[in-house]
Formats: C-alpha cells, structure tokens, sequence
C-alpha cells in the first residue's frame, strides 16, 4: 500500500472514532459510573473487538461474510438484540448513572470492558 492510501484509511478510521453512536455512549456511561479506568477500560475492550475485525479483513473472512449473507445476517441480528437490551436497560433503570453514583453502586473494570468489546464486536461494519 502506498502511503496515500495509508493516510486515506487513517483519516477514515479516525473519522468513524470521532463520530457519536453506541460506542461513544458505552464509554461515556462507564466513564461517568466508573470514573476513568472504567472509561479506558471500556475504550481499550472496543478497540480490542475493532482489533479483531481488522484481523479477519486481512486474512480474508470479509470475503466470506460477503458471500454467506446468513452468516452477516446472523451477527447483525446478534448485534441489533444486543442494543435492544442495552436500550431495554436503560430505559428500565431508575435514574441511570446519578442513582447509581448516589447509592453507591459500582461498575466493575470487567463489566465496563465487556459491554466495550461486545457493542464493537456485535456491530458488524
């Protein structure tokens, strides 16, 4: 690859970092429930699960995602569940974050990473 197209793809992905959806809220909940080792935490596991997809476009599993649509399909559907319960959640918890600071409750590291990594890996991009 030429370096233009480096710092093409660069640009890109930086682009799609900065831009808001469900990886920014995860982060920005567990930062604000957890303080800021949950956030990097969070951020950390979602660029592991990135890391991932990465791995396999390189070694090729994007071309066998492209010709088995169940199979995409399938992650897609994993991935839209996977948002219904996080969205479910949220709306059946009693005032979020601040009741969670106020009662003490608190987000473990392994929580955080886990929902980081499974809001990147259950979004097929």
């Amino acid at each position: 690859m030429t370096l233009t197209v480096w710092l093409s793809l660069f640009n890109v992905c930086l682009l799609g970092a900065m831009s808001p959806g469900p990886s920014l809220a995860i982060v920005a909940k567990h930062s604000l429930a957890g303080g800021r080792v949950n956030g990097l935490a969070t951020a950390w596991a979602h660029a592991f699960g990135i890391g991932i997809y990465a791995f396999i476009t390189l070694i090729g599993l994007a071309v066998v995602l492209q010709q088995s649509p169940l199979l995409f399909k399938t992650i897609s559907l994993a991935g839209a569940a996977y948002l219904a319960y996080l969205g479910f959640n949220a709306l059946r918890s009693k005032g979020g974050v601040a009741a969670k600071l106020e009662s003490g409750e608190e987000t473990t590291v392994l929580q955080s990473a886990r929902e980081g990594f499974l809001i990147s890996i259950l979004s097929p991009k």
